[in-house]
């Protein structure tokens, strides 16, 4: 799949499930349950125990699914997600070199931003979507007005977007939602656990179907 093709999953989809776990033997059963959910974006993040082979196999499994690498800090986070197969990469941050990284590839990046500074610079560097971050905090009345002078950018909130409030955001004019430990939580142990990831992801792409 070509950056193109993969940029336009993502502002299609307009949700990405942020898979961090802190037992990297869930992992498989978590995006499973993900994809029965209707889930068809995700990221496993670096801090999840053996994220690159955990993308690597999941690409394998799930060919259909587009699968990236989250919170990619450092160069070398980038080279082995990069390796594993990752199809973009998100980061916490705004990085020069990693931006860098995912151009020499041909796969896109979802940068890291919080203020008009850093989206600027992140959009200098090559960013494909600025990941406003963390949106719960800073609202949707900060993302309105970054969204004036950076009017042509595609954003996407990351950071205490839940049931809530992702309403709120896609009438604002969101490009796209990452969605954390609302739907997956970092400590997955029950069978119970699992069966609310289907049930929550199947609420959360209504929240995108409706108009």
């Amino acid at each position: 799949m070509k950056k193109e093709e993969i940029l336009h999953r993502l502002l299609e989809e307009k949700i990405i499930s942020i898979v961090r776990l802190k037992n990297g033997e869930m992992v498989s059963k978590v995006i499973e349950n993900l994809v029965q959910g209707g889930i068809r974006v995700l990221e496993i993040t670096s801090n999840t125990p053996n994220f690159d082979a955990q993308i690597t196999v999941s690409r394998k499994k799930y060919p259909d699914i587009v699968i990236g690498a989250g919170t990619i800090y450092t160069v070398e986070f980038a080279q082995r997600a990069i390796s594993a197969g990752a199809q973009f990469l998100v980061t916490p941050n705004t990085n020069k070199a990693v931006v860098e990284e995912a151009i020499k590839e041909g796969i896109p990046v979802i940068m890291g931003a919080f203020t008009p500074t850093e989206v600027a610079n992140a959009v200098s560097y090559g960013a494909d979507i600025i990941k406003l971050f963390p949106a719960g905090q800073l609202g949707i009345s900060y993302y309105k007005s970054l969204k004036g002078p950076f009017s042509n950018t595609s954003f996407f909130a990351v950071g205490g977007i839940g049931e809530a409030n992702i309403k709120k955001w896609l009438e604002a004019g969101i490009d796209g939602i990452g969605i954390g430990s609302t739907l997956v939580k970092q400590e997955m142990n029950t069978p119970e656990d699992l069966e609310n990831i289907i049930l929550k992801a199947n609420r959360f792409k209504e929240f995108i179907k409706k108009p």
